[in-house]
């Protein structure tokens, strides 16, 4: 098909543009001002939506109750929600909310085949945080100075997953059945999911290291503390 064939913007239909048949015939300039004002109102009230529910997270995951020390027997104050836990689970999806409802309802419209935005957004995002995210804490840290990760046991657990993911994705997708998402793909992906936040919580409780005594007891007192 040659480049004269192809009609772009003319004729066609999307999800909700155009809103009129006779749009098409209206000036260029008239229908980028329009669109433009469409897509900074979408983006103003994502943005609302999506700092409304982080603060409700935030509410929830903040918090605290009183529990007694076996050791010493005071009261102490730790948070309900575990640190890792909430991170995983309630944060990741405030921040991820806008990306999942983009694909969840070019999906469900397109009668659950992807389309151009769907897959992308979340695939785009996943390499942003792991490459684009990573290199700016990196170059942000002045010169001289230096930045270590304290526990690195949580912090294995997710990066591993995090490769695990990609390479799952490619596996499903190319090996398994090619470019179809099959229902018993997307149930094992979600228990995936389910075995990351477990394994990261035991490992934030110290399962996994030999003084996991004195880790929660410090957790514990640094909880008393604040």
């Amino acid at each position: 098909m040659t480049a004269e064939e192809v009609k772009i913007c003319e004729g066609g239909k999307g999800i909700f543009l155009p809103v009129f048949q006779k749009e098409k015939d209206l000036d260029t300039i008239i229908k980028v001002l329009l669109y433009l004002f469409g897509l900074l109102w979408c983006f103003q009230g994502v943005a609302i939506v999506a700092d409304q529910f982080m603060q409700a997270i935030e509410k929830i995951t903040a918090r605290k109750k009183q529990i007694k020390c076996r050791e010493t027997g005071r009261k102490i104050t730790v948070k309900v929600w575990n640190a890792t836990v909430a991170n995983l689970t309630l944060m990741a999806l405030g921040s991820s909310a806008p990306e999942i409802l983009l694909n969840v309802i070019e999906v469900i419209s397109k009668g659950f085949y992807a389309g151009d935005l769907g897959p992308s957004t979340i695939v785009g995002s996943a390499a942003f945080n792991l490459l684009v995210i990573s290199a700016v804490c990196i170059v942000a840290i002045p010169d001289g100075e230096v930045r270590r990760i304290k526990d690195t046991s949580v912090w294995i657990v997710t990066s591993s997953f995090s490769m695990f993911a990609y390479l799952w994705l490619l596996f499903i997708l190319i090996a398994v059945s090619e470019d179809v998402v099959e229902v018993w793909e997307a149930v094992l992906t979600f228990v995936f999911f389910i075995i990351l936040v477990i394994i990261a919580y035991m490992a934030d409780r110290g399962y996994f290291s030999s003084n996991r005594g004195s880790r929660v007891s410090s957790k514990l007192l640094v909880s008393d503390l604040s």
